[in-house]
């Protein structure tokens, strides 16, 4: 750590690297997604914060954002109507009571790096506090799905598979219109777009 000055907390480089990135190729052994998986785990396990994170949101707020994007996407032709109607039926399974746990928020792969199969730091705090975790393991392997049975070695097994199916298509409808309107590109091979139309 080079300095703390709430909420900031600066750390020098992180030896190692991740195991890939939203849209490339995923990389590492199934060793190193378990070893992930099981830092993870630690996290979730460890006495959850008072503050609400990122994946804290209420379900009921959750669920009229949905609806109303869910209508702005067909509405505006960003999406078709069938495939958001389809992962809008997905979604649901995310929108349930959760046990609270300490969370991440924001577990994209870029930000777990590891040294081998060695979990060397956890990156970007911004958005970490009480939530559910099956939305952090979700966003880890967000495009990666074929990844999951390897992280869940380490996490354990005892989650709810159509949940985290759930958050993958929540995330993706929540955020595509929003990505496609501030520069990124949601449509390119292995992004949200092609995460939702694998629900089809």
């Amino acid at each position: 750590m080079l300095w703390h000055e709430p909420p900031a907390l600066a750390i020098a480089a992180l030896p190692g690297a991740t195991l890939g990135s939203l849209g490339g190729e995923a990389s590492g052994s199934a060793a190193a997604w378990a070893a992930a998986g099981a830092v993870i785990r630690q996290l979730h396990d460890a006495p959850p914060p008072s503050r609400l994170g990122q994946a804290g949101r209420s379900i009921d707020v959750l669920a009229r954002k949905l609806d109303d994007e869910c209508a702005a996407l067909v509405a505006n032709g960003v999406l078709p109507a069938e495939l958001v109607t389809r992962n809008r039926e997905v979604a649901e399974a995310a929108l349930r009571p959760w046990t609270p746990a300490f969370t991440h928020g924001d577990l994209q792969i870029a930000h777990v790096f590891l040294d081998g199969d060695e979990v060397t730091g956890v990156i970007d705090w911004s958005e970490a506090g009480r939530g559910d975790a099956l939305y952090d393991l979700a966003t880890f392997t967000l495009g990666h799905e074929d990844r999951l049975d390897d992280l869940l070695a380490g996490y354990g097994t005892d989650v709810d598979r159509d949940v985290i199916t759930g958050w993958w298509s929540l995330r993706g409808l929540l955020i595509v219109r929003w990505l496609a309107e501030n520069g990124f590109d949601p449509f390119a091979p292995g992004c949200e777009v092609d995460v939702l139309r694998a629900r089809m």
